[in-house]
């Protein structure tokens, strides 16, 4: 989809004059600016692994831990923040969450023992939780919907490049300046931006670049709404749920342990073992988007097969990373690490779309709330304590080589989540709507696209 920036200029605003072209772009810049400094904040650690374990001794569950705390975080608090953020204002929400992640960042750098790291990262999580959701509705409020889907993509794309830098440049700093200029530095990209972001964007000019978001043809009764008990009343919605979840255990374990496993078994430095990991979540990012539209292509006509895809790339994945962890280091074995990570999180694109399809779109913001729940719990979260605890008993390949088996988990829920799928459909049909008079409406089949 091509993006008609020309265009912009010629809506007319609500009070009849015309939206500023450069506004929303530099609403969009900072937005995407920011969730790159979110990801760097939160990424950065896993390349200063092989400097912590060293200097503090640490086991690798404590390493997991330090992880895992920040995405249990952003789990367990962003629907309940991103609630909370609509009732406060979103830009100051915004402000908020981006100073307290990057001032926590600041405090990484200052911790002088394991607790006082673990406490600053618990204070990222909780400053991460909501600016996925909170950040997404700031940008597309300023933009039509017909460019969604195109800037929606690109919003998840930053969220890839932040890791890439973070893991990338965390580790060069690490290694020149030591691992605490690598938390400052990060710190005070995530301050520039957030300083530019208050000067630039209020309330008030969001309001009047404003555009009407209602899509044609949904599936809406005026002022009709799902109830909440919705979202977990729904067999088949739970199965993508928890099966989409259990593929993200994989992604975590890939973004989290691949530094330290260059640095392990490919007897690199800190700065090349992250610079090769950047490359693997460079990787990810691209499949989670090509594998994403490959999946709204096949269910074009067949919604149901958006399922299938994601089956399908969590076999490939399964297949590669597991003979991949148990080859010897080479050209063949990289490949097949590659292309599992490239398919790793290709699934979301499918699975997303199927929970838009199962769920009233008076609810989706909260459904994909309950996802990012699953995603966190049951993948991004699990992933690195798991792999942290079995590294300490097999060792950091040893427990790699088990985790692709977490997609059998995966694939045999999606499997029965496919099979419940038209009652999904039908148990949707039939949820009454909260303060409408119209009949529940059948849903629109086709999901929404990546």
């Amino acid at each position: 989809m091509e993006l008609e920036t020309q265009s912009l200029a010629t809506e007319a605003d609500p009070g009849g004059g015309r939206r500023s072209r450069i506004f929303p772009w530099a609403v969009f810049v900072l937005i995407f600016g920011l969730m790159m400094s979110d990801y760097m904040s939160r990424q950065v650690l896993s390349s200063v692994f092989p400097v912590l374990k060293a200097d503090w001794n640490l086991s690798d569950s404590q390493l997991a831990a330090l992880t895992s705390v920040v995405a249990l975080m952003v789990g367990v608090l962003a629907l309940p923040m991103s609630l909370l953020a609509d009732r406060w204002g979103r830009v100051r929400s915004v402000v908020l969450m981006a100073v307290l992640w990057s001032i926590a960042t600041v405090l990484c750098a200052a911790a002088s023992n394991y607790t006082q790291l673990l406490g600053a990262r618990f204070l990222i999580g909780f400053g991460e939780a909501a600016y996925a959701s909170v950040g997404l509705a700031v940008m597309l409020g300023v933009f039509a919907p017909r460019l969604h889907a195109s800037l929606g993509g690109a919003f998840l794309g930053s969220a890839f490049f932040g890791s890439v830098i973070g893991v990338a440049l965390g580790g060069v700093i690490a290694d020149r300046l030591g691992w605490r200029a690598a938390f400052l530095i990060m710190a005070a990209f995530g301050l520039s931006l957030v300083v530019l972001f208050r000067i630039v964007v209020s309330e008030n000019r969001l309001a009047r670049h404003a555009f009407d978001q209602s899509v044609a043809g949904a599936p809406v009764a005026a002022g009709g709404r799902a109830p909440i008990s919705s979202l977990f009343t729904n067999a088949s919605l739970t199965c993508a749920y928890i099966g989409g979840g259990m593929q993200f255990f994989v992604a975590g374990v890939l973004l989290a342990w691949l530094p330290s496993y260059f640095n392990r078994y490919h007897d690199m430095d800190a700065a090349s073992a992250g610079l090769a990991a950047s490359f693997f979540v460079l990787l990810i990012g691209a499949g989670t988007v090509l594998c994403g539209i490959a999946a709204d292509r096949f269910g074009r006509r067949r919604p149901e097969r958006r399922w299938s895809a994601a089956i399908a790339y969590a076999v490939i994945a399964m297949l590669c990373l597991m003979i991949g962890f148990q080859l010897e280091n080479g050209p063949v074995q990289l490949i097949l690490l590659g292309t599992g990570a490239f398919f790793c999180s290709g699934f979301s694109g499918a699975t997303t779309a199927v929970v838009a399809s199962l769920s009233h779109p008076s609810i989706h913001a909260s459904s994909f709330g309950v996802g990012t729940l699953a995603n966190n719990v049951f993948g991004l979260a699990l992933g690195p304590v798991v792999v942290g605890i079995l590294s300490d008993r097999l060792g950091l390949l040893g427990a790699l080589q088990w985790v692709p088996l977490a997609y059998v988990v995966s694939i045999a829920v999606l499997v029965a989540g496919m099979k419940l799928y038209p009652a999904g459909l039908r148990k949707l049909a039939s949820v009454p709507l909260r303060g409408s008079e119209m009949e529940p409406v059948v849903p629109n089949t086709a999901g929404v696209s990546a």
